[in-house]
């Protein structure tokens, strides 16, 4: 029996997941148990997803058993709304505003579900959360910037529009020193590489756009992004022209 059917098997002979779930979260650690919370989202049911919800950042904070729960009840919504149900959205988008990353992941999983199903709704959706707040932003980009979603050229060219809408909200932002701004920005120092990737016509332009920028922040950005690997593979010339370009802005 592998682990994911063990762990199937012993949700579906259990009354209460509660005290199971804590004992196989690992945590405190540094990787929650993310296949858990994966069966956990196709077995549970809507009242269980909103009872791990209660298990908040003031009583569980991160990196506590009680908040890998709390993760479960994010990635579980994300079932219900790639089943149709689009009420669980205003939880969604509250819980991407949460104080614990783990939680964030929970949503960008959960909505990463919708994606899956629903590419078309899921980009309407993160279009109205990329003018949100800083957290809100970055669940969009994470959402959407998952190679999986991504192989349809108009939905990479539909996220590169998001991405550069965010980014243009990055450099005009003045609150910087907040850990929702952190956030974003570690959030985004991968995303245009994946969309990059996954439309490189259109996204090697709109990423040159941004390389000749003064603002320290965004240039971080671009350059975390340059370093991935999926560009490298993509077009190593471009990789390095796109190094040297960034290079010389600072000059």
């Amino acid at each position: 029996m592998s682990t994911i059917e063990y762990y199937r098997t012993t949700l579906r002979s259990l009354a209460d997941w509660d005290d199971f779930l804590l004992k196989e979260s690992r945590l405190p650690g540094p990787r929650g148990n993310l296949e858990l919370a994966s069966v956990v989202a196709d077995e549970g049911t809507e009242a269980q997803f909103k009872h791990f919800l209660t298990f908040d950042a003031e009583r569980f904070p991160a990196n506590t058993q009680g908040e890998f729960l709390a993760v479960c009840g994010a990635v579980g919504l994300g079932r219900l709304l790639a089943q149709g149900d689009c009420s669980v959205l205003e939880t969604l988008r509250k819980c991407a505003s949460d104080s614990r990353w783990r939680v964030r992941e929970g949503v960008a999983m959960a909505l990463q579900r919708l994606g899956d199903t629903h590419m078309s709704r899921l980009l309407s959706e993160m279009e109205r959360w990329s003018r949100g707040n800083f957290l809100e932003m970055r669940a969009a980009a994470a959402s959407l910037c998952e190679p999986r979603l991504l192989k349809q050229k108009e939905c990479a060219q539909q996220t590169l529009v998001l991405l550069d809408r965010i980014t243009s909200s990055i450099s005009s932002a003045n609150d910087r020193n907040t850990d929702e701004f952190k956030a974003l920005k570690k959030g985004m120092a991968y995303c245009w590489s994946v969309a990059v990737a996954a439309n490189p016509a259109s996204g090697m332009p709109l990423m040159e756009r941004w390389l000749s920028t003064t603002d320290k922040d965004i240039r971080w950005i671009m350059r975390e992004n340059l370093k991935k690997k999926r560009l490298e593979r993509m077009n190593a010339g471009w990789v390095q022209h796109s190094r040297r370009q960034l290079k010389r802005s600072t000059v």
